[in-house]
């Protein structure tokens, strides 16, 4: 922790909240993001939950200088005030220094989680984390800038790449966090085969899980002669890409894949032996998962599943902060939004196909469904688990299936609109839980 041993700082506090602190002496340390600063309060005729910094106290905390709203919390026996939360979100993107970076997929979902941040209390910014403790990037007037700013209290992780997250520079990164005690979350990508290695082996789980193995010409086989379709799919992949679909035909079997380098003539009957000298080259020796193919319900003849999302809440307890049902383009088999697929509301997702009392019961056994997925995910799983989207299916009979989990979920906005959703609400009440977890007493200024 950074200390600047300064004791003729003076901040300014009201008289009501210096009582309210029940400080013993007037000379005290305030912590900003684990910079520590001595300072000595002068109490004034102010608002009672307000504390003025001179302009300097500002550089030594490496904030820019601004109205801020703050938690704290008070460590009497060492006399120090804690304010915050600081807040950093590493993603992975590039940024030459002449125009506003861009976050990729996840700029506008940024921007929500600021405003959510400076409503609840706190100060969010976007690094790198090659520039982990060198530079950052905070909103102001309608724009990323950059700057060099506090080490944050906890760190939400949103980098897109699972192969930045296996590289050298990440693991040093993360050395260094643990070094200087800073909590992480949504530690990492998890795989496919993790997660059903994780789940399969809860038995009240088995009903609702597509059999599932690993890829090989042998599994291939004895999938292809138990169901009528199958999946395989990456056990590293995300947004529906390199998966192939396989419908079995009287005389053989019909191939369709969301590859874009690949395309294949969906109406081509293949033999078996066909099918897997198509296949095998393109998983170019990457490890691959086969997955039992679920008549699932549709929606005007297209592909339908629900993304329901959980977080953890400030009473470190799951929650569902979202259902939405997700239907893929005309000509896709997967649903995901990153390929044309769109989104609705459950409920008029499935009032086609069953009343409104039934969609009502199937979308709370979803919920239960997640919340008990998540809470096992969590259990199992390394690392700090606050946010997972889930996908389910519901099958022609009305039974919900779990097709996939994903520790970073799409943040794309349902309605265009920028309003701060329940799901960042959530995240933002978890980093502040998180940031504050020793808490002794605790406020808002």
């Amino acid at each position: 922790m950074k200390s600047a041993d300064r004791t003729e700082i003076y901040v300014q506090m009201s008289l009501q909240l210096f009582k309210q602190l029940q400080f013993e002496a007037r000379d005290i340390k305030i912590c900003i993001g684990k910079i520590l600063v001595k300072v000595n309060i002068q109490t004034v005729d102010m608002a009672s939950n307000e504390i003025h910094f001179p302009k300097h106290l500002f550089q030594y905390f490496c904030l820019p200088i601004q109205q801020y709203k703050f938690h704290f919390y008070l460590k009497k026996e060492n006399h120090v005030l804690f304010l915050g939360p600081i807040i950093g979100l590493v993603t992975d993107f590039k940024y030459k220094g002449d125009n506003e970076p861009h976050f990729g997929s996840i700029h506008s979902f940024c921007e929500e989680i600021h405003h959510g941040v400076s409503e609840n209390g706190g100060f969010l910014y976007v690094f790198t984390y090659p520039e982990f403790s060198t530079l950052g990037y905070f909103f102001d007037s309608g724009k990323w800038k950059p700057a060099q700013l506090p080490h944050p209290d906890v760190i939400y992780n949103r980098i897109h790449s699972r192969r930045a997250e296996f590289s050298n520079e990440y693991h040093l990164f993360r050395l260094r966090l643990a070094e200087l005690s800073i909590p992480i979350f949504n530690d990492r990508f998890l795989s496919k085969w993790e997660v059903h290695e994780h789940l399969i082996l809860e038995n009240h789980l088995h009903p609702f899980i597509p059999e599932t193995n690993i890829f090989t010409k042998d599994h291939l086989s004895a999938f292809l002669t138990k169901y009528e379709t199958i999946f395989i799919k990456p056990v590293h992949g995300s947004q529906g890409r390199n998966i192939f679909k396989l419908v079995k035909e009287q005389t053989g079997f019909k191939l369709d894949s969301s590859f874009t380098s690949y395309s294949v003539n969906k109406e081509v009957i293949l033999s078996f032996e066909e099918i897997y000298q198509h296949i095998k080259p393109l998983l170019n020796n990457r490890i691959y998962i086969i997955q039992q193919g679920i008549p699932l319900l549709t929606y005007q003849a297209r592909g339908m599943d629900y993304r329901v999302l959980c977080h953890k809440n400030k009473q470190n307890n799951w929650i569902v902060t979202s259902v939405v049902a997700r239907i893929s383009a005309e000509d896709e088999f997967v649903s995901n939004i990153a390929r044309g697929g769109d989104i609705m509301s459950p409920i008029n997702a499935l009032k086609d196909n069953i009343s409104i009392r039934d969609a009502k019961l199937l979308i709370s056994q979803m919920k239960e469904l997640a919340i008990e997925t998540a809470l096992i995910i969590e259990r199992k799983t390394s690392g700090i688990t606050g946010e997972l989207g889930i996908d389910v299916g519901i099958d022609k009979d009305g039974k919900p299936w779990l097709i996939e989990v994903n520790s970073k979920p799409s943040k794309s906005f349902e309605d265009g609109q920028m309003k701060i959703r329940p799901s960042a609400k959530a995240i933002i009440q978890f980093c502040t839980k998180l940031a504050f977890d020793s808490t002794e007493e605790t406020g808002d200024l």
